[in-house]
């Protein structure tokens, strides 16, 4: 797969393993930025999430606020035993789950790692929390794998994809995507206490001025997949990295505009879905600068 990298929409065909870096500016070895216990923005997840966040991104997000690692490459290479070294120390201090951050271009390094991890007895769900813009190839590797995707749906219309993300054709790839996400895994299951052990959770980031299209995106979960669908309508959009720039994203979501899309998706019929307070664009920004990101928590 590295010798001709397709593993996201953009379709590169870099040859990693030699050496040369993808669109995503990765190689051939893993890359970490951090490997912490997190409390996560989706309660069923946490609240002792064993997060890997990965460095570098496939997508280019004007917004992103974790532009520290995914845009500047901080981090360090990590070989397979490496990165199963770091799951199973987050198994046992614990963690409720392995749940990897911005993953798409190093499946196949993961993949890898989890088969180390799981011969030593790992025994814990693993999460994908990606952006959505996967590869069939990529996905279908992953088929078997992964309990719980978490991937964003962040745009429902191309020229927001493009002007934002620097991916025209993000709506098509990502709907594929989680269709076979979905397929994969189906409708989210939980423990006794409530945790996710298996299933799809869709991720809608709220931009402001109405830019992530969510009123059809939420349209096609219920044409596509179900009413059924968990899905986080999350709140804590706040202006970061480059999002000056652009005056349609110069400022936070406003209250109204977030309690429309409750409104909506109650209209809708959708019985599953978490909130967020406005509060959580302070709480959950992490600091990647620091040795904690998200200070003392959890």
């Amino acid at each position: 797969m590295l010798a001709g990298c397709v593993l996201c929409g953009h379709r590169c065909g870099v040859d990693r393993s030699d050496g040369k870096l993808g669109r995503c500016h990765c190689g051939a070895a893993a890359k970490v930025a951090t490997a912490v216990l997190h409390t996560g923005e989706e309660p069923s997840l946490g609240p002792r999430a064993g997060t890997i966040f990965f460095s570098n991104c496939n997508l280019d997000c004007v917004y992103c606020q974790n532009w520290r690692i995914s845009r500047s490459g901080k981090g360090e290479e990590a070989s397979a035993d490496e990165l199963a070294a770091m799951m199973l120390k987050l198994r046992d201090d614990g963690a409720a789950n392995i749940a990897l951050v911005s993953p798409t271009p190093w499946v196949p390094q993961i993949i890898e790692s989890l088969a180390v991890a799981a011969g030593r007895g790992l025994g814990l769900p693993v999460v994908c929390n990606t952006g959505g813009y996967e590869s069939a190839e990529a996905l279908r590797l992953l088929d078997g794998v992964v309990d719980v995707y978490l991937p964003d749906m962040r745009y429902s219309w191309g020229a927001a994809a493009e002007r934002f993300s620097g991916a025209a054709d993000y709506p098509k790839i990502n709907r594929s995507a989680v269709l076979e996400m979905y397929h994969q895994v189906g409708d989210v299951v939980f423990n006794e206490r409530g945790q996710a052990l298996r299933g799809l959770i869709v991720r809608l980031l709220v931009l402001p001025n109405g830019l992530a299209g969510i009123h059809n995106t939420l349209r096609w979960i219920a044409e596509n997949l179900s009413t059924s669908t968990w899905f986080s309508l999350m709140a804590q959009y706040a202006p970061a990295h480059r999002a000056a720039e652009f005056p349609e994203l110069a400022r936070p979501v406003s209250d109204a505009e977030y309690k429309d899309l409750i409104d909506f998706a109650d209209g809708m019929g959708f019985e599953n879905f978490y909130t967020q307070s406005p509060e959580s664009r302070d709480v959950l920004r992490p600091d990647f600068d620091a040795d904690r990101p998200f200070g003392g928590r959890p």
